[in-house]
């Protein structure tokens, strides 16, 4: 999730790494609705300015639920957004704008501790008298529990983010029976948790503050709870869930703020989350003050209308993401490498930045890594004249890379979201395929279906859309965590390596970089910058371009806050 090489030499360096921006924009009528940035705004946006409300109710939209609502399974955006008041870890980011909310903080941990044992050992003094929402209070226990519960539940992150806790390895070979002995240690009487680490791990407090190591009550289910919520420490707490229909948040009575950096108070009485509403209708409820935001992409043909009548309704920000075409390496035609580069040559990136709105709202990509991550070095091979940058689709190449590989005519199936890029991307994507030789079709899944359908290999999905958007600002977030071996699952929903590509030898590249960010980050930097071009080379991937967040708000809304790591923060805008 969000998803300029930076030389960071430190970690807490790379804790206080660029953010984004926020651009109060105005759109006018011009072909193919044109963006006109007006100004830029450090932080906050404008509409911060006014003082805070408590009280209320918001109202969030979007087309459908993010699935289940275990936080330690749950791998969405749509739903982080909303589970960072609701759960808290150890340590978290910063419940922040721009560069601040990159940075880790002590949450539920006293304190942020200086590793010993060459980096291998944390030792955590939990706070006393925080309470969970079932009115029991957080202990030790509890977060012994929860990493355990990572590895029970089969988290998405268990063999990429916690690999390194001693224990790990037979916890992932025999998930029901994981202990972590020797791995999380308690102490009951110092109120204290200890992390053992089988190797230094420069990314382990990043680790520690994303969404799959917050803490839960040690008696919770070691299974994917699916619509039934599990009590958490936020401001907020889950009235009830429908994953058809609606998600509501209301406040937490135990809750008491410990923390204004880690976990503030919720300005809103009442947070609710409305599922099933069309991207265009929601729209229009917006602009009548019927609902408060949404969390589609903003239909193109509704821009130009927005940016006259709405400009001070809408926020652009730049994002550390991607969306991508994973390609299954292990089914025809995809498992010849030659098809692979055949639709990366074949895609007319600047005609799918067109269908998400123009050049403002995203840019044309070949790589993986995108810019504001460290490592990223442009690098497009894929494109007419091969360099740093794309330039245009080369079908002839496409087409001749499609004959030698001896596949034309085999179908080909698309899988594909059912929101309005979702679906202009397959759309535009079967016309590519048919353009190179196939013969192609598409299957459109509901947003809620869609991740989950295209990870199991049962399903065989040759070909998918995939945004991502980082989980916190590293490269390993966007190449070891979705094309190493640990990410790999056959049969699994939460396989999120969707290509299904494992290379020992890439996995070993990987571990190097990650080793040597520890003593020489601009030595990481340039590994992971040449494990970024390996990776674009062997075409496991398709990028097709690089997004900017555009959030249109009610008149209603303020403190709009946006969060590098989960976006808009509903929790601190309030509500007149």
């Amino acid at each position: 999730m969000s998803q300029c090489a930076l030389d960071q030499p430190s970690l807490a360096d790379r804790r206080s790494a660029p953010g984004a921006q926020h651009i109060m924009i105005r759109l006018i009528p011009l072909a193919r609705a044109a963006i006109v940035v007006l100004a830029l705004v450090g932080g906050v946006a404008a509409l911060a300015a006014s003082p805070a409300h408590r009280g209320g109710k918001l109202r969030l939209l979007a087309t459908s639920s993010g699935g289940t609502i275990d936080p330690q399974v749950n791998y969405t955006l749509k739903f982080a957004q909303v589970y960072v008041s609701i759960y808290d870890g150890l340590v978290s980011f910063k419940k922040a704008s721009g560069t601040e909310s990159v940075k880790v903080v002590p949450d539920l941990a006293e304190a942020i501790p200086t590793p010993t044992d060459s980096g291998k050992t944390f030792v955590f003094k939990l706070r006393r008298g925080i309470y969970f929402s079932n009115g029991r209070e957080v202990t030790v226990d509890d977060v012994q529990a929860s990493f355990r519960r990572i590895f029970k539940v089969l988290s998405p992150t268990a063999g990429t983010f916690y690999n390194q806790i001693v224990g790990a390895s037979a916890c992932i070979k025999t998930p029901a029976t994981c202990t972590l002995l020797g791995g999380v240690v308690t102490d009951a009487k110092a109120n204290t948790v200890t992390f053992h680490l089988l190797k230094p791990d420069a990314e382990f407090l990043d680790k520690l503050a994303f969404a799959h190591a917050v803490i839960l009550p040690a008696d919770a289910s070691p299974h994917d709870v699916g619509v039934l919520p599990i009590a958490g420490t936020g401001p907020y707490m889950i009235a009830s869930y429908d994953s058809l229909k609606q998600l509501r948040l209301v406040r937490n009575p135990y809750f008491k703020v410990w923390s204004e950096d880690a976990q503030p108070d919720g300005n809103a009485d009442e947070i609710d989350y409305d599922f099933g509403l069309a991207a265009e209708d929601a729209v229009t409820a917006i602009a009548n003050n019927q609902a408060d935001w949404m969390f589609e992409e903003i239909p193109a043909d509704r821009l130009n209308e927005l940016g006259t009548r709405y400009a001070k309704q809408l926020v652009i920000t730049p994002l550390t993401a991607n969306y991508y075409l994973p390609m299954n390496v292990h089914l025809a035609p995809f498992d010849n490498i030659k098809v692979r580069q055949a639709v990366a040559f074949a895609i007319d990136r600047k005609a799918a930045v067109k269908l998400i709105g123009g050049a403002n709202l995203a840019t044309p990509s070949c790589q993986m890594l995108p810019p504001g991550i460290p490592g990223y070095e442009p690098y497009c091979p894929f494109t007419k004249n091969p360099g740093a940058t794309w330039s245009e689709p080369d079908l002839e190449k496409a087409r001749q890379l499609v004959k030698e590989s001896g596949t034309a005519g085999m179908k080909v199936v698309f899988v594909t979201s059912d929101v309005p890029i979702g679906r202009a991307l397959g759309t535009y994507m079967q016309g590519v395929l048919n353009d190179i030789g196939y013969d192609a079709t598409v299957k459109v899944l509901a947003q809620s279906l869609q991740l989950t359908y295209i990870q199991n290999t049962n399903n065989k999905v040759q070909i998918s859309l995939f945004p991502w958007y980082q989980d916190y600002p590293q490269p390993s977030d966007f190449l070891n965590v979705l094309l190493s071996c640990a990410s790999f699952h056959p049969q699994s929903d939460a396989s999120i390596n969707v290509s299904g590509a494992c290379d020992p030898a890439l996995d070993a590249q990987m571990a190097h970089a990650l080793d040597l960010s520890l003593s020489d980050q601009n030595a990481a930097n340039a590994a992971w910058a040449a494990i970024d071009r390996k990776v674009t080379d062997a075409a496991y991937m398709a990028s097709v371009f690089i997004p900017k967040h555009l959030d249109f708000i009610s008149k209603r809304v303020g403190n709009f806050t946006f969060s590098s790591q989960t976006y808009f923060v509903p929790a601190l805008a309030w509500v007149q």
